[in-house]
């Protein structure tokens, strides 16, 4: 049988690149040859995001970037925009497959069934019924790797539609991520980041009578006791599921790294009551304070969304004066895009395009400044850096414990290695 290739294109976030690493490995297993995105290979499969409305431009450039390139090469699309909107991918000239959230790890017997020049085909279904949960993770280099151990969410926030996308919260068990960890403990993994849309959710969702409590309290606690992974880190939790508990284990934990990100999308609170979300500044403000009074050198990431429908100036003042207050380290600052089948559709009144860019520029601007004086409150200190693999014209990258990036000449020794380093 002829060898086919195959070639993948991630959009979106870190749980989307560890399904897509985990695809590619199955791909691999049947026998397909993995290519790189700019070759040309025999089929290319792009998995979409759809948290904002360039995500979904995004994926029609790359169809016909594919199509000028390949055009006798298959086009699969799958993840989010693939299960919002499968008839609008379809119609897209070059997509051959599109796979909807229950299908896509189906991938391997799809493509086998797959003929070019037939109409596109879609694989899908209603997300409510979509079950089980599939565990993936990415394996770039050996430094690090993303495990995804929950999916989906049961929240309903007014801007998303995840829940739509993904489906309702459901997670592996706890023996399921420990099998999963030291398998990557035996290939050489030195540091895992446990992924979730919904992580605080983790056991919501597990099938059987299991005799031992599944919660995201007690996946850390086994966690920790695997002692061939160096490092884990906790890569999103929301704040009101992160508990005292959570946050003292971690204080006194040797293997998960002082290090939280924590979405906090609004510093007003008439803004968050708006979105649907399930706290009140009071409570982010108080959840940043119990980390610190533990942990004065963690590091702490915020998510936030500029430009929500209503937000005026004074609400805006309200999220850059809180978090310009607030003890954190630096900001993934999002500009809000009208998603279809959405509730903030219906709040007005809409704030202009050119006042939501410049509210990102403000906030990234008070990012860089924070994280900058993060950083220089630890110069002088000692810290174990773990450097990445990746030789970056003569440099490498690495990060301590508690996130501080630190870049140095490449010495191959120092790849996949904690280094104690004078910041």
């Amino acid at each position: 049988m002829e060898v086919k290739s195959v070639a993948f294109h991630t959009l979106g976030c870190k749980l989307n690149y560890s399904e897509t690493s985990t695809l590619s490995r199955m791909l691999e297993a049947d026998g397909f040859a993995k290519k790189d995105f700019e070759e040309t290979a025999d089929v290319y499969v792009i998995n979409t995001c759809s948290v904002t409305d360039n995500a979904d431009k995004e994926c029609r450039q790359i169809v016909r970037r594919i199509q000028r390139r390949a055009p006798e090469s298959m086009v699969v699309v799958i993840g989010c925009y693939a299960q919002l909107k499968p008839k609008e991918i379809a119609e897209i000239e070059g997509v051959d497959l599109v796979l909807g959230a229950s299908e896509k790890f189906n991938i391997v017997t799809h493509i086998r069934e797959l003929t070019k020049g037939d109409s596109a085909k879609i694989c899908s279904c209603d997300i409510d019924d979509v079950q089980g949960f599939n565990s993936s993770y990415s394996i770039n280099d050996r430094t690090r790797t993303f495990l995804k151990v929950q999916d989906g969410c049961d929240y309903n926030c007014s801007f998303c539609t995840i829940p739509l996308a993904r489906g309702h919260s459901r997670s592996d068990s706890i023996d399921g991520v420990i099998r999963n960890v030291q398998e990557l403990a035996s290939s050489g993994t030195k540091e895992v980041v446990l992924t979730g849309i919904n992580l605080g959710d983790f056991g919501k969702g597990n099938e059987g009578g299991r005799q031992k409590v599944e919660d995201f309290y007690h996946l850390i606690h086994a966690l920790d006791e695997i002692t061939e992974i160096e490092r884990f880190r906790i890569s999103s939790i929301e704040p009101n599921l992160l508990t005292d508990d959570i946050i003292a284990f971690v204080a006194a934990s040797k293997r998960f790294m002082p290090h939280f990100h924590i979405p906090l999308q609004s510093g007003s609170n008439s803004i968050l009551g708006a979105m649907r979300r399930r706290y009140r500044r009071e409570l982010y403000a108080d959840r940043v304070a119990h980390i610190k009074q533990l942990m004065p050198f963690a590091c702490i990431g915020v998510d936030v969304i500029v430009g929500f429908p209503g937000e005026n100036e004074k609400e805006f003042e309200e999220t850059y004066q809180f978090l310009h207050d607030l003890d954190v380290s630096y900001f993934h600052v999002f500009t809000y895009s009208e998603r279809a089948n959405t509730l903030a559709l219906e709040i007005k009144p809409v704030v202009p395009i050119s006042v939501r860019n410049e509210r990102n520029k403000i906030l990234r601007q008070l990012s860089f400044q924070k994280m900058q004086f993060f950083s220089e409150q630890h110069q002088g200190q000692t810290r174990k850096v773990l450097f990445e693999g990746a030789d970056k014209n003569g440099l490498m990258e690495g990060y301590t414990d508690n996130y501080i990036k630190v870049q140095t000449p490449f010495r191959a020794e120092w790849v996949n290695q904690l280094i104690d380093w004078k910041l």
